[in-house]
Formats: C-alpha cells, structure tokens, sequence
C-alpha cells in the first residue's frame, strides 16, 4: 500500500529530557517511506535538556507542557487534538519506529472500520545491556489478534479518540489500556498486529528502576480497576485480586522463612524458599517458551514472572495508602534523564 494514497496520518511523539534518543526516534520517523513529509508533532513535558529546539530541528511542531502535573496521557492529548490528520501515529520519544509499521497497522483499520487501535510488536534495542533489559523485553511480546489494550506506541483512528474523549489525562499510568476500554465499551475493537512496531530505549540497569517500573504497574492495576469496578466489564480487576495473592504470598512467605531460619539458626527454610521461588519459575518459563528459543532468558523471565508480584502488589498497595490520605501522586519515573 502506498500511503500517499491513504488517508491522512499524523505522527504524534511524546517525551521529557530523551536527549539523542528523541533525535533517533524523529530520525526513525523521517526516514519511513510514506512519512517523510506527514504531519510531525511533538509534545514536551519540561524537558531540562533543550528537546524542544532538538525537535524542531527535524522539522517537528512543538508543543511544551508546563503542567505542574505532568502525564503521558496529557501529552498524547495535546498533539493529536492539534494534528490535523485522520490517523494518528503515537510513538514514545525513546523508540524507533520500524519502517513499515504504518503500513502493515494502516491496511486492516482500512478493510474494517470497527479497528480503532493497531499495534504491532515492541522490543527492546540492547536486551544485553542488563539482565533487566533482558527479562522486560520479553513482557513485551503478545499474541497477535483482537486485543483488550495496547501500549503507548500505536495507530488509532481520530474519529474513535474524538468520540472516547481521548486518554485520561489524570493517570500517571496505564492510559492506554483504560482508553481502550471506553473505546471497547462502544463496540470498537483493538488489533495486535504480528509486526514490528517499534524497537525500545529502557535502559534499566539497576535494581531500584526495575521496582518503581514493576510498582508502577501496581499502581495502574489498582487505579484503574477501582474505576470499573462497579460495572459490567470489570476491567483488570482479576489481574488486581491474582497479583495481591501473588505478591502476597512470595511476601509473606519470605519474610516466614526468614523469620523461622532466625529462630533456628538455620538456613534450610530460606532454602525450601528458594527452591519453591525456582520451581514455580521454571513451570512460567515453560509456559512462555513461545516468546523465546533463548534458554537463559526464558528461566530469567520465568524468575522475574514471580518476584515482579512483590513490588506490583506494593505498588497497589501505596495506591490505596494514597487515596486513604487523599494524596495524588505524580509521574513514577523509573528512567533516569538521557546524557
């Protein structure tokens, strides 16, 4: 498909202090056949690091954010409802967009109007970069088909964003999947396509980002299914009940086993933990081996599967601490600014 010949698509890039990653990303987007003269808008959320004049170099309108709250789902917000095109390409300012992704996710929103939302497959640049890196890129890969959400990188139709009033612009998390849900909730359907979309800058090197990454989630986990929880659809609300058992219990039981090898003087219950810990992580591994052929992967995310529950479940938990004490939490930001 030529996309000259395609309705319009506005390409929309969100990001704060990204540094050369935002230019790879705008680079990405000039050299994509189709886009080389669409519609760039780039949305800044306080960048300290001069993004803004970095964009517009490329030829991007800027817009700057200076919200004392700042959101992903606020700078989505104000680009597409400044593009003028029918499409709109949302991309994060650390990726790369895959050169013929807007081809393969345009062609089926063209065939069937009930498509509002193509994603395709995201992974991540350097997954040896860290043995976090490594296990993240994983949570990455879905099975392609109708999907219930998709991630911050995709194509959606203007029309289906204008009628669902766009994304949440309160959340500090998970935008995308509750926009998705009241895109749903309409008879519209979201579509994973088996593609390259885009590949991904984490840079996750120590362990303190991998728990406010996995926290993060928590937050979102609780936030969002607290919305629908009175309604017919309770969205994430399982994944909110299996993950308080989950994180519960590889809590509870660590903290057990080391309580009672204390007691004892001995090391044998923190063993039986372990042992359990690996187990359990093998059985996961097993079960996602059609994300990877990567054997040392494949356990490491099998591992990471389990003990993601921990700060998951304090994620939701300090949420819920939150909204007790009437405190409103800002940006969890896990990736320190780009160099």
């Amino acid at each position: 498909m030529n996309l000259t010949l395609a309705p319009s698509i506005s390409v929309v890039v969100i990001g704060r202090n990204e540094g050369q990653r935002l230019a790879r990303c705008l680079e990405s987007v000039r050299r994509t056949p189709g886009l080389k003269n669409t519609e760039l808008i780039y949305v800044d959320s306080n960048s300290k690091d001069g993004s803004p004049d970095l964009a517009a170099t490329y030829g991007a309108r800027v817009i700057v954010l200076n919200a004392q709250r700042t959101t992903a789902a606020l700078g989505r917000n104000a680009g597409w409802r400044a593009a003028n095109g029918e499409f709109i390409l949302f991309l994060d300012g650390d990726t790369i967009l895959h050169p013929h992704f807007a081809n393969a996710a345009l062609a089926p929103m063209l065939q069937d109007a009930s498509i509002v939302a193509a994603w395709g497959h995201r992974r991540e640049i350097h997954p040896e970069a860290s043995i976090y890196n490594r296990i993240l890129d994983l949570d990455w890969v879905y099975a392609p088909g109708i999907a219930e959400f998709c991630g911050g990188d995709v194509l959606m139709r203007r029309s289906a964003l204008e009628e669902a009033g766009g994304y949440d612009a309160e959340l500090i998390a998970g935008e995308e999947p509750e926009l998705c849900r009241r895109m749903r909730a309409r008879g519209y359907r979201i579509l994973h396509i088996d593609h390259p979309m885009t590949g991904h800058d984490l840079q996750i090197t120590r362990f303190s980002q991998y728990w406010k990454h996995a926290a993060r989630a928590g937050h979102a986990f609780a936030e969002i299914s607290a919305r629908f929880r009175a309604s017919d659809d309770k969205f994430w609300d399982a994944e909110r009940k299996r993950n308080l058992i989950r994180g519960g219990f590889w809590m509870g039981s660590l903290v057990f086993a080391a309580a009672i090898s204390a007691l004892r003087l001995t090391i044998l219950p923190l063993l039986i933990w372990l042992a359990l810990l690996l187990v359990m992580s093998a059985r996961s591994a097993w079960k996602s081996r059609w994300k990877s052929q990567h054997l040392p992967a494949l356990l490491l995310y099998g591992i990471h599967s389990h003990l993601q529950q921990i700060p998951i479940c304090v994620g939701q938990i300090t949420y819920s601490l939150d909204q007790r004490r009437g405190n409103r939490r800002t940006l969890i930001e896990y990736k320190e600014p780009a160099k």
